[in-house]
């Protein structure tokens, strides 16, 4: 896929973590059975049990973290060259913009707000099982891009470079060009009204309105309320916010934080 960053889930975890304590269960069964002495089965079954606590205890531990701090995240493609390399695998804050309870959208006991240049892991803004967008049905993935446009700012990009509120974004020592040849602005998409536009993208239908995407010559069009204008730092090789619209922050998962991996790229984000 050109834009997913692959999340390693917490239900591919626990049943690896279940597993391995159901062996070891087995495991010491089976060497009860073979003992003969009373008061070895009872010092067998009394260390085994302090260690299976432990399992159960780091079991626990790990889960906690893994749901409301930290979660591990492996990047497929390179839509975020030259920040993150095909390859990378890096930790995502799950608190910094506070912790998201169970089941609900409600987050608790935030560090701070989103801040435009954060680079997010969210979920894909869609629940159209079936939506196909840079020709790929990207329903349930979790994706990685960096905030440029906020909630309330219009968002514009002309022959490859951002505008926020009409005026440059300035200087993106992270974006990427692959060319030279800036993508003109299609003839569908100027007949639209800005009106239209706007509905149109936020509906998340402007690449099937258009018969295309509107790589270079975008927009303008607002950040809705608590939503983020996402976008990838390899401006020509990214399927983002251009293409599928805006993400609202309860689909946001957390921040990129830290590259673990490989030891080459070991640091902070």
């Amino acid at each position: 896929m050109l834009i997913a960053g692959l999340a390693i889930p917490i239900g591919e975890v626990l049943p690896a973590l279940a597993a391995g304590a159901a062996l070891a269960a087995l495991g010491y069964f089976h060497g009860l059975s073979r003992l003969k002495n009373a008061e070895s089965r009872r010092r067998l079954r009394h260390e085994d049990l302090e260690w299976a606590d432990t399992v159960f205890s780091s079991a626990l531990m790990a889960a906690a973290l893994m749901t409301f701090v930290l979660q591990a995240f492996k990047i497929p493609s390179g839509s975020m060259e030259k920040t993150l390399l095909i390859g990378d695998q890096l930790f995502v804050s799950k608190f910094l913009y506070g912790t998201k309870i169970p089941l609900t959208d409600r987050r608790i006991l935030p560090v701070r707000s989103v801040r435009r240049g954060d680079i997010l892991v969210f979920r894909f803004p869609t629940e159209d099982v079936d939506s196909i967008h840079c020709g790929t049905r990207e329903y349930g993935n979790d994706l990685i891009k960096r905030v440029i446009g906020l909630p309330g700012e219009t968002v514009e990009v002309r022959e490859g470079r951002v505008l926020i509120n009409g005026k440059p974004l300035g200087d993106e020592p992270y974006a990427q060009w692959v060319g030279e040849y800036r993508q003109p602005k299609s003839d569908r998409a100027k007949e639209l009204s800005p009106a239209q536009y706007q509905q149109i993208w936020q509906d998340r239908g402007l690449e099937d309105e258009l018969g295309g995407v509107e790589r270079d010559y975008f927009g303008p069009v607002t950040v809705p309320p608590n939503s983020y204008f996402m976008m990838g730092d390899n401006r020509d090789r990214s399927c983002d916010s251009r293409y599928w619209g805006p993400v609202p922050m309860s689909y946001v998962k957390g921040r990129a934080w830290f590259i673990y991996w490989p030891p080459s790229r070991l640091g902070p984000l």
